[in-house]
């Protein structure tokens, strides 16, 4: 009671995986099973806020697929596809979206330029939007166990950020968690004292 607002509630990995050159977003990942179109905006919005509580003003934001063309058959080409026109109209505001882009054109500029992708976004992207809850969880597991990611999780869209982690995680991914939901908070009171 209390923690609903008008924004879908979804949840952020937030990374820092050895490997890549700048902190990493994965949503959603742990909340919203099948997001509708209309719940992907929020889920995109909410990771967008959060980019800039940490300092990234603009963030370059994926829409994943399996493959980087628009294909009926696979919805979530359609979905992204959507979602880009829906950032170029103003109904997502913030940062810049890209897709539908395959996992490896959205962090590898070799894998980009290897497939002939001219995109602001492939190869760079900050945020990393998932088709649905199992692509992304594995996606954040694997970057978790098989890179070495340090990760926190965090539920936005509510009224107050929620700490959500795995029951397998360590302290030092709890802590980062803790100092993610406190960021937000903050930006939430100056936000509130600035209206």
């Amino acid at each position: 009671a209390g923690l609903r607002t008008d924004r879908r509630i979804s949840h952020v990995f937030l990374m820092d995986v050895p490997t890549y050159p700048r902190p990493i977003m994965i949503t959603d990942a742990a909340v919203n099973i099948m997001p509708s179109l209309l719940e992907k905006v929020d889920i995109i919005q909410n990771a967008i806020e959060l980019a800039h509580v940490i300092g990234v003003p603009e963030p370059k934001v994926a829409i994943l697929s399996a493959v980087e063309t628009v294909n009926p058959k696979i919805q979530s080409t359609l979905d992204a596809a959507a979602l880009c026109k829906m950032a170029d109209r103003g109904q997502i505001k913030g940062g810049l979206l890209d897709g539908p882009l395959a996992f490896d054109n959205a962090v590898s500029l070799v894998a980009a330029k290897t497939k002939g992708i001219t995109s602001a976004v492939a190869g760079r992207a900050d945020i990393l939007v998932v088709p649905d809850l199992e692509s992304g969880n594995m996606i954040a597991k694997q970057l978790e166990y098989l890179a070495n990611a340090l990760t926190a999780g965090i539920v936005l869209g509510a009224s107050v950020p929620i700490v959500l982690t795995s029951r397998a995680d360590t302290a030092e991914t709890r802590i980062a968690s803790c100092v993610i939901a406190a960021l937000m908070a903050h930006a939430a009171r100056v936000r509130l004292k600035t209206a």
